[in-house]
């Protein structure tokens, strides 16, 4: 059976020049477009956190637009930064963001029965988001040295599948289902596009759907009522089902148009839990009704859409998966949160990025769009697969 080609392996030529730019012409390159679509998001987030608040900036609006502002002096730091540096250090950002895991793990903050965050004092580091960004830089660094005839070898494969399983089992026990869902699904889609043939990918989940017995009994009490109230919310209409009832009828109030700008009556009587978090996509469209949503939805997607066309336009296969990946993580982001107030899955902790309420989230979405940037400005910029060290 012939090996299938990697989704984003175009375009290789040994007579690539490896253009080295001024800071003055990376500024140049910066793609304004990708900051308009964020700041619009942003904004959104803006408001939506001010109508949670009841029509005031405090407490969630203001410290989010300072961190909005943080987050995006990052994201142009990062995006003038040399490909070629994330490349050589993408092992110890990984290794970094492993170690904060294990901090975690450790002397973590504990907060509504999880232990997910370490206390900074000017900000409690959640790491779980962090390892987000840092699998697929040392996924994307781990594949863009292997051969395509290598990509067939199990071998091959074991590296980068331990590279996902190390962070999501220390995830799990913290404990954070959604966010170890998301590291999975994240190194499924890098593994997809560096060429790993599709029976592999049926092959390990026949096996994991073997396994959702015996991994039943690992689940916490509350992760498996959270299962059965997703396939039952009426169930208890007060209790466990409460959240998703409220927000399926915030999401049928809305209608076509919404209620108006604070006007949400489920929101702004507190029938909806969550609202400047978890649940801030069901107050928007309360408010804002399915046209604000599809518009929402429209700006994600276009952020989605330059994200896989920078990745498909640069010239090395480092760049090609990192931005690639990063844009498929946002996606995941957006999925899961969205499916999860429209009852399509079990509720979980993921937040709606750029709009829900928190830091760690905020700073590392756009850390990784910085990191899609930093491709797009040395899209012309040349890795070799093989000996990098030598043209670094």
């Amino acid at each position: 059976m012939a090996q299938r080609r990697p989704l984003l392996l175009i375009g290789q030529s040994a007579g690539w020049r490896n253009p080295e730019m001024s800071l003055g012409e990376k500024i140049w390159q910066i793609n304004w477009t990708l900051i308009l679509l964020t700041c619009a998001v942003g904004g959104v987030g803006f408001a939506m956190l001010y109508s949670a608040a009841n029509g005031n900036m405090e407490p969630w609006a203001s410290r989010q637009m300072t961190r909005f502002g943080v987050g995006l002096g990052l994201m142009l730091v990062i995006a003038i930064v040399d490909v070629r540096f994330w490349f050589r250090h993408a092992y110890i950002v990984y290794l970094v963001a492993l170690a904060l895991l294990v901090a975690v793990a450790l002397f973590g903050s504990t907060g509504m029965g999880a232990q997910r965050w370490i206390d900074l004092k000017v900000i409690q580091l959640q790491p779980s988001e962090v390892m987000k960004v840092a699998l697929v830089l040392a996924l994307a660094r781990y594949f863009h040295g292997v051969g395509l005839e290598e990509i067939g070898r199990v071998s091959t494969l074991l590296i980068p599948s331990a590279l996902i399983l190390g962070p999501m089992v220390l995830v799990l026990k913290q404990p954070d289902l959604g966010t170890s869902v998301m590291l999975a699904a994240v190194g499924v889609a890098v593994f997809f596009c560096a060429g790993v043939r599709i029976w592999k990918f049926v092959a390990v989940g026949a096996i994991g759907l073997a396994a959702v017995p015996i991994a039943w009994q690992f689940l916490r009490d509350y992760q498996k009522q959270r299962i059965g109230t997703f396939l039952n919310p009426e169930s208890d209409p007060l209790g466990a089902g409460y959240h998703i009832l409220q927000s399926k009828i915030a999401l049928g109030s809305g209608g076509l148009s919404g209620k108006g700008f604070l006007q949400g009556t489920q929101s702004h009587l507190n029938f909806l839990p969550e609202k400047q978090t978890d649940f801030i996509f069901t107050m928007f469209a309360e408010e804002f009704g399915m046209i604000g949503g599809m518009t929402l939805l429209g700006i994600y997607a276009l952020l989605l859409a330059y994200g896989i066309a920078i990745g498909l336009r640069s010239r090395n296969q480092f760049g090609r998966l990192l931005a690639v990946g990063l844009s498929c993580n946002l996606f995941f982001y957006v999925f899961i949160n969205i499916a999860m107030v429209m009852g399509l899955i079990p509720v979980v902790g993921v937040p709606l990025p750029l709009i829900s309420y928190g830091g760690t989230a905020m700073l590392t979405v756009m850390g990784g769009l910085g990191l899609v940037m930093s491709v797009y400005i040395h899209r012309d910029v040349r890795i070799p697969r093989r000996g990098p060290a030598d043209e670094m």
